[in-house]
């Protein structure tokens, strides 16, 4: 079964509009485990106008599952990664004011930027994954940087889904089994929800995790935490 982290940047987000700890982020991280979560993500951005580096700091010990922590690899991000000793860390190629992720990394141009990053996460244990676009030429350089995982970013198929499924996931399934091939794990993130979720999975049936926010945090609105939280993790059964 590909494992559900939940990213909970959104609640972040609901609390910072009005200050105080309302809703309190450290509760709804320990919450999403209780129903059922595999993992916790989290993305503090340098403004930290959601997750902020204090959150992650509080967060982390409670954290029982798997606790991954996406960014981009500034020293501060590094630094903080180092401090709390993720599970996961997965570099994410944000420019400061990004509203959210929107392109993964080339792998071809920032090969030894990447490596050495790496490097350095790796030898403090830390599992690591890159963000990463359908370009076979940028998966098969990935191997290059020494990373873990890939994590292809899958906007595109979001958008391209309601219209043509079998058009939308083509260029998943050939990047997926080219990073097969060259023995990296796969992870999946960014738009997917209940409705193109289950053909994802199904359709790339060793992706080893997706990491779900938006959408799952705003179906809780309607469905509830738990309930939302079950109602993904039964689109990921194969």
């Amino acid at each position: 079964m590909t494992r559900l982290s939940v990213n909970i940047n959104k609640i972040a987000t609901i609390r910072n509009a009005r200050g105080g700890n309302i809703p309190d982020v450290h509760r709804a991280a320990i919450e999403c485990e209780r129903y059922g979560a595999d993992g916790i993500t989290v993305h503090p951005r340098p403004d930290e106008r959601h997750i902020t580096y204090e959150d992650v700091r509080i967060i982390r010990p409670d954290i029982k599952t798997e606790f991954n922590i996406e960014g981009y690899p500034s020293d501060k991000f590094v630094n903080l990664a180092i401090e709390v000793r993720p599970h996961q860390v997965t570099l994410v190629p944000d420019p400061p004011d990004a509203i959210t992720s929107n392109a993964g990394w080339d792998t071809v141009e920032h090969a030894s930027f990447l490596r050495d990053i790496i490097n350095v996460l790796k030898g403090h244990g830390i599992r690591t994954s890159i963000f990463i676009d359908t370009d076979i030429s940028r998966i098969e350089a990935a191997i290059n940087t020494g990373c873990d995982r890939l994590e292809l970013y899958t906007e595109p198929y979001a958008t391209g889904f309601p219209n043509d499924p079998e058009k939308a996931i083509a260029p998943f399934i050939r990047a997926a089994k080219a990073a097969k091939d060259l023995e990296l794990d796969l992870n999946a993130g960014h738009d997917l929800n209940l409705d193109n979720l289950k053909y994802f999975s199904e359709n790339i049936p060793w992706l080893k995790e997706v990491s779900i926010g938006h959408a799952l945090i705003s179906d809780a609105l309607y469905y509830g935490l738990q309930n939302t939280i079950g109602m993904y993790k039964r689109l990921l059964v194969k």
